[in-house]
């Protein structure tokens, strides 16, 4: 069996100290919605312990789903890196990263040097993205959906090029017999799309996994948990999105209150089997607790 962890929206704060300069551009609107909102809606302390408590879980691997940074100031690659290495080695962590790891142009691409392997896998071309890691019998599929956008903008984006290269590891990896599980930051279904806020070539993504096939997606973007699912070859492909790790216990704004998901994956005969425990915080108490258990494949 393998249990996978899958936490999102880490939201590191607080903010490093800014210079002028660095507000010169789309920051300052971010900047401003800091101020205004996520200022009293992120908590470190939360966060520290919620990964405490995954970590106490010993996941066989750890997947974050994007925007562990606010502004993606050069500070903030810095303080996710050394943040990563407190969830585990790069063997054991991989990260599709958000909206906001690419809040500006340039800065995902120096994330991905900072951040090294733990964005990084087996890829079937020169590009970054998908990557696969493989754990076992499962393979965890990293996509990007982060791009830059114009201020007040936060939705992300799936070409032509990185879909086809989507499905064809999707193809690959199921011929070898994987369990597949796809990380993509923006939720991919259309209920979801909003044009400022949606992911921006999703029917792309869903029509990769509608014909080469996946067994679970992951998801983060919307600070709350969801389980819904998407068509696949075969039947619908589950679809789980998980609320913010870097949510505070309360007044979050109508958020989901800090949590991750859990989910143990293991073969049966020639099929397969998959749960998912999802542990956070309750608005009104401090304790992390299971807050639902379900088999959801």
């Amino acid at each position: 069996m393998i249990t996978l962890a899958h936490l999102s929206d880490v939201h590191l704060a607080p903010l490093p100290p800014l210079r002028v300069r660095d507000l010169v551009n789309k920051r300052i609107t971010g900047y401003i919605n800091w101020k205004i909102k996520r200022e009293h809606t992120l908590a470190g302390e939360s966060l520290m312990k919620l990964v405490r408590h995954l970590r106490g879980q010993n996941p066989d691997f750890t997947a974050v789903t994007g925007d562990l940074m606010n502004l993606a100031l050069d500070a903030e690659i810095n303080t996710a890196h050394n943040w990563l290495e407190t969830l585990g080695l790069p063997e054991q962590v991989c990260v599709s990263p958000g909206n906001h790891d690419a809040y500006i142009k340039g800065q995902l691409d120096k994330a991905l040097v900072r951040w090294g392997d733990y964005m990084a896998g087996e890829t079937i071309g020169p590009e970054a993205f998908p990557f696969v890691r493989r754990v076992g019998e499962v393979a965890i599929v990293s996509c990007s959906s982060a791009v830059p956008t114009a201020p007040w903008i936060a939705a992300g984006r799936i070409d032509v090029a990185q879909a086809a290269r989507l499905r064809r590891c999707l193809q690959l990896l199921g011929e070898g017999g994987f369990f597949r599980v796809v990380l993509i930051h923006h939720p991919p279904n259309q209920e979801l799309f909003k044009p400022r806020l949606g992911l921006w070539g999703a029917k792309l993504f869903r029509d990769a996994v509608a014909e080469a096939g996946a067994e679970l997606v992951l998801h983060g973007h919307t600070h709350r948990s969801s389980i819904y699912a998407i068509p696949g070859p075969s039947g619908d492909v589950p679809v789980v999105g998980v609320a913010a790790a870097g949510a505070a216990q309360a007044d979050t704004g109508g958020h989901d209150p800090a949590r991750y998901n859990l989910f143990n994956i293991q073969r049966l005969g020639s099929g397969w089997q998959c749960t998912m425990r999802e542990f956070g915080f309750q608005r009104l108490s401090t304790d992390i607790v299971l807050r639902l258990s379900m088999r959801i494949y």
